[in-house]
């Protein structure tokens, strides 16, 4: 109702305007009255509007557009503008651009403004590019709209990983920094990883040279749960290195020579980078010399000529070689070389039954462990020498077809055994080291290369050994008798107790069988008891001879009288007997105890008596000799 009151009070006035106007023309003589007739209420409801006049002309001051003109103008108007709302993505246009804002028109009645920081993945934007934006408010209280690029790629970019993925889509993305294994790459606003294996084809060894540049990857893997991305640029690479390889490989041939760049060096060979495939030379094919390393031959990126050796076109692999292209050392080998000369070399490998020599550049000698010295001990080559060693060696064999050598050190040095009768004469006495043990007796080393054996029944005339280590260990200075030289088969036969006198000889005339001697039961055996005698003897006393006066049996450490049975010089053995002594004293002194022990002590005295009588007096002073000395022996084993 109001706005029909405002019409109504329009036309009235566009009426009286167009009166008064109309009277002032036709009547200009009558001034008077019009001013007078102008003070006169009028009934403006009488009035009558015009039929055509038009209301969208009001205000125009400059052109007068028709119906049907507005209505097209309004109508292409309106199309120019978009439907938008708060929180929404949509797509704009780049109309202004430069250092620090970029200006984006998304078809709204003002554009926005986006940070130049956002686009920091693309650094080819241009005017005219069309970005994605988030509107975060239409109008802020500045008045000006607010779009956010970053927002809107963050909202999308799953959809658009994940679409990546599914249709096998390249992509582009930004490296942002480096990280532990790879590197943090921006994708449609995601941070994807980017494995430092799958940036190339090829090793690489500075992350940081990619760190700021755009590149195209493929997604390789999703992590839905966690939202993880994985991105490859290497699987961009080897899907156009396959029909190279492919062209490649047909065109392989052995023996061919190729130009090739170190790719890659590992402890068993190194990598070569034929143009688009690989090839590997094996360690063993870098040199025709002995190679610990192939960082000794070769480095990283270095061009080489390869010759191929082999080549498998369903593995594609190709094995190469670097020693082929130049002669092998052997066929360069002084001619006048020859069985016996001297070389001089260096060692370069060790091995528990030898050492290899390289005597030059590819040539080898080998010196077996039986050939460093003139010693017969098991030794290792480790006793001798170490790797890297300078030595001199005399050439025992020399094979130049199947390229071998063997060496010899020891014949730098005279052999022991050529004068070994005038050295060590039978009969002659030397000072020795125990240098082995064993069940049948114990090796002595006289020198360097001369080691003689001991056999275990020449070690003691007098103490029954069951094995040498009761007598000895490796190690012990010994004293030895030579008994026999075996110069062919070099051996050494040697005696210890050949230092001395049988004393067996002695034992003889003072062990008579029925003499009678105080003895210490020191161990029981099987079928009887072992008995300790004077000056170091041992004597065996049967079971049946062990009874004791009051009918008891013989004890460990008993200390009692036996009578001897039976002395065997050759097999040094004792029989003796203690029941034998009560049954004589018995037959002798009747039922009486006490007489049969007196007249059993003074019939044994009377023969011990009887038998010092028949002894010369060089026995008792070889006996008496013997005693001291076998004690002074038995301290020394203590």
């Amino acid at each position: 109702m109001a706005e029909e009151t405002k019409e109504t009070a329009k036309a009235e006035k566009v009426d009286v305007a167009a009166v008064a106007e109309e009277t002032a023309t036709t009547e200009a003589p009558a001034k008077k009255e019009t001013k007078k007739a102008a003070h006169v209420p009028t009934d403006y409801s009488k009035v009558e509007p015009l039929a055509d006049f038009d209301w969208g002309s009001m205000g125009k001051n400059k052109e007068i557009y028709s119906a049907e003109e507005s209505e097209k103008l309004e109508a292409e108007y309106g199309n120019t503008l978009t439907s938008i709302a708060d929180h929404e993505v949509v797509e704009g246009s780049v109309v202004q651009l430069n250092k620090k804002e970029a200006v984006i028109n998304i078809n709204y009645k003002s554009e926005g403004i986006v940070p130049v920081s956002e686009f920091r993945y693309n650094p080819d934007l241009k005017v005219g590019d069309k970005v994605e934006v988030y509107v975060e408010n239409l109008e802020d209280k500045g008045g000006q709209l607010t779009l956010s690029h970053k927002k809107a790629r963050m909202l999308n970019a799953w959809d658009k990983v994940n679409h990546a993925k599914a249709h096998d889509e390249i992509v582009k993305g930004f490296v942002k920094c480096r990280t532990k294994g790879g590197l943090i790459v921006d994708v449609f606003g995601l941070e994807a990883f980017l494995p430092g294996s799958q940036i190339d084809v090829k090793p690489i060894r500075d992350y940081d040279q990619y760190v700021g540049k755009n590149m195209e990857f493929k997604v390789v893997k999703i992590n839905q749960e966690f939202k993880n991305v994985v991105v490859s640029h290497k699987a961009l690479i080897e899907a156009e290195l396959e029909a190279q390889k492919a062209d490649i490989m047909s065109k392989l041939e052995k023996g061919q020579v190729l130009e090739g760049v170190v790719k890659n060096i590992t402890s068993y060979g190194v990598f070569i980078d034929l143009g688009g495939v690989d090839g590997l030379i094996h360690i063993t094919d870098l040199s025709w010399g002995r190679v610990n390393h192939p960082e000794e031959v070769v480095e990283l990126d270095q061009k080489l000529n390869v010759v191929i050796l082999d080549f498998d076109d369903e593995k594609k692999r190709i094995a190469l070689g670097l020693k082929q292209l130049q002669a092998h050392p052997w066929d360069n080998l002084d001619e006048n070389l020859k069985v016996g000369d001297k070389v001089k070399g260096k060692v370069v490998v060790l091995a528990d039954y030898g050492a290899f020599v390289e005597i030059a550049p590819g040539v080898e000698g080998l010196i077996h462990v039986s050939e460093m010295s003139w010693s017969q001990h098991l030794r290792t080559a480790q006793d001798f020498f170490s790797v890297g060693d300078e030595v001199e060696a005399v050439i025992m064999t020399l094979d130049r077809e199947e390229r071998k050598m063997s060496l010899s050190t020891r014949q730098l040095t005279q052999d022991p055994w050529e004068n070994i009768e005038s050295k060590y004469p039978v009969q002659s006495k030397h000072q020795g080291k125990v240098t082995n043990l064993s069940n049948f007796g114990v090796f002595v080393e006289l020198e360097e290369g001369i080691d003689g054996l001991i056999h275990i029944s020449d070690l003691s005339w007098s103490k029954k050994i069951n094995h040498p280590s009761e007598f000895c260990k490796v190690g012990d200075d010994m004293e030895v008798v030579v008994l026999e030289i075996d110069k062919d088969n070099r051996r050494l036969s040697l005696g210890h107790k050949q230092l001395e006198e049988n004393p067996w000889d002695v034992f003889e005339t003072v062990f008579t069988v029925g003499s009678q001697h105080e003895g210490t039961v020191i161990q029981k055996a099987d079928k009887g008891f072992i008995i300790s005698l004077p000056y170091g003897v041992e004597g065996f006393c049967p079971t049946r001879h062990a009874k004791k006066e009051d009918g008891g049996k013989l004890n460990v450490d008993d200390k009692l009288n036996f009578q001897v049975l039976e002395f065997n010089k050759d097999s040094k053995k004792i029989i003796v007997s203690h029941a034998a002594l009560f049954e004589d004293i018995a037959e002798e002194a009747g039922p009486k105890k006490s007489p049969r022990k007196s007249g059993g002590s003074n019939k044994a005295v009377q023969h011990l008596n009887s038998n010092a009588e028949k002894s010369t007096l060089g026995d008792i002073d070889a006996l008496s000799a013997l005693k001291a000395q076998m004690e002074e022996n038995e301290k020394g084993d203590k």
